[in-house]
């Protein structure tokens, strides 16, 4: 059984920084593909950061450098280091493993964890 349990949100001032852990199972972690995806509210469910297996990481556009995505293979975990965070990042974060089909994503494997930016 695939688990993916997410923790680390909550509620900052913009400009300020929060860091989201995952800690997965029911899957062979340090050969898969794993992300961040983010659903607004109203929204559709965007990719913000991925990792591959190899460590390789690519981040969404709006990210401009404000973001750092991380594995650590002997902990099963992804991270995600969240820097200068802006009203407009205000969304429920998803941790995620690949391949990232559209219709698996934001929601189907976890709720999520919540990020509230205040102004």
């Amino acid at each position: 059984e695939v688990v993916l349990d997410e923790s680390g949100g909550g509620l900052v001032q913009a400009g300020g920084s929060l860091r989201l852990s995952c800690v997965a199972s029911g899957f062979t972690f340090s050969r898969r593909d794993m992300g961040w995806y983010r659903r607004a509210p109203g929204k559709v469910c965007e990719m913000v950061a991925r990792i591959n297996a190899d460590g390789y990481s690519d981040y969404g556009e709006f990210v401009e450098g404000r973001f750092t995505i991380s594995r650590d293979n002997s902990k099963s975990s992804i991270y995600l280091q969240m820097n200068n965070l802006q009203t407009e990042d205000t969304a429920v974060y998803f941790c995620e493993f690949g391949p990232f089909i559209a219709s698996s994503l934001c929601g189907v494997w976890s709720q999520g964890t919540q990020v509230t930016v205040s102004s």
